[in-house]
């Protein structure tokens, strides 16, 4: 990363977030139903049922009526493409999904359909039913989809002396006005389709044992739930995160991909787990340690900025039952 940062300005704009404040509102809900002393662990990506000698893997999207509104069909491309990379980070592959859409008529659903369909053929992933209310004043979208998956990555198992990589499809532009790094839409479908087993492979290869999807809080903010999930504390070299060209590292720690995943690891594993992503052209890179401790923290080299103390500021309040007890 070539250009001069304003170091001490980049942290105070990533601890007032507000997409990863906004991650606090999953605790929240998860303390009113009463989750905690479940057997399935509540706040990865998707829900991990045991099935056999596997998982299902469970989990539902919902989007912002802003996002709805201004894009529709990309909000139903999105409906597919996020439930799927949910899927893939835990290890998984997808099955199928059902969707919930609320539109002022056919005419007002018609782009959201047409997104969903779309996405659903370039993924190769059914749309097999769900929920439809075309008798509203207000566009709303839910995505569920179900998936299957051998060996999990979770968000419970970053261990101090890992190392953190993120691997990012660069291959893309922002879908303004929001901070949606967009990879996918024209891309060929058998890429699409073949990008989606990188996760599975490295799951299965034992090179990885803990991932996330990249999500609206952005690398940091979903380095923050990785590291409360699983309870250590993370540092971000901001120096070694790759940028697309022309993007400034302010815009990307916010940003939310397409393809997107952090991946934590052993350091002899890294180099392995780089070349799965390598291989299909994706941008991979080492850019921080798990260590012991509460704290996710940014790095130049010279200086280091705790983001979030989630000890002092809880933001999910979730762990694994067995942890937590």
């Amino acid at each position: 990363m070539g250009e001069r940062i304003d170091f001490k300005a980049l942290a105070a704009k990533l601890s007032s977030s507000s997409g990863i404040a906004a991650k606090a509102d999953i605790g929240s809900v998860a303390a009113s139903l009463g989750l905690a002393g479940q057997p399935v662990a509540v706040g990865d990506d998707c829900a991990a049922l045991p099935d056999g000698d596997g998982y299902l893997l469970f989990a539902i999207e919902g989007f912002i009526n802003e996002f709805v509104a201004a894009d529709p069909w990309f909000a139903g491309w999105c409906g597919v493409m996020v439930n799927i990379s949910d899927v893939a980070a835990m290890g998984g592959r997808p099955v199928a999904v059902v969707d919930a859409v609320w539109a002022n008529g056919e005419a007002g659903a018609a782009p959201v359909l047409e997104g969903m369909r779309a996405a659903a053929r370039a993924f190769g992933v059914p749309i097999v039913g769900g929920h439809t209310n075309i008798r509203t004043d207000r566009g709303q979208l839910s995505v569920a989809i179900l998936g299957k998956a051998k060996k999990l990555l979770t968000s419970f198992d970053a261990q101090a002396g890992d190392v953190l990589i993120a691997a990012i499809d660069h291959r893309g532009r922002y879908r303004e006005p929001f901070n949606n790094w967009e990879a996918a839409t024209d891309a060929p479908p058998a890429r699409l389709r073949g990008d989606l087993e990188i996760l599975p492979d490295i799951a299965e290869a034992g090179l990885a044992l803990a991932a996330k999807d990249i999500s609206q809080g952005g690398i940091i903010g979903t380095a923050i739930m990785l590291a409360e999930c699983s309870g250590v504390g993370i540092d971000i070299d901001v120096r070694a995160i790759p940028l697309p060209d022309g993007v400034a590292i302010e815009r990307w720690l916010a940003t939310f991909p397409s393809f997107g995943y952090l991946i934590s690891t052993a350091p002899e594993k890294a180099d392995a787990v780089i070349r799965h992503f390598a291989s299909r052209k994706i941008s991979a890179a080492v850019i921080g340690t798990v260590k012991a401790g509460n704290a996710v923290a940014i790095t130049d080299g010279a200086d280091r900025i705790v983001i979030r103390d989630y000890a002092e500021t809880p933001l999910l309040q979730l762990s694994r039952q067995e942890d937590a007890a």
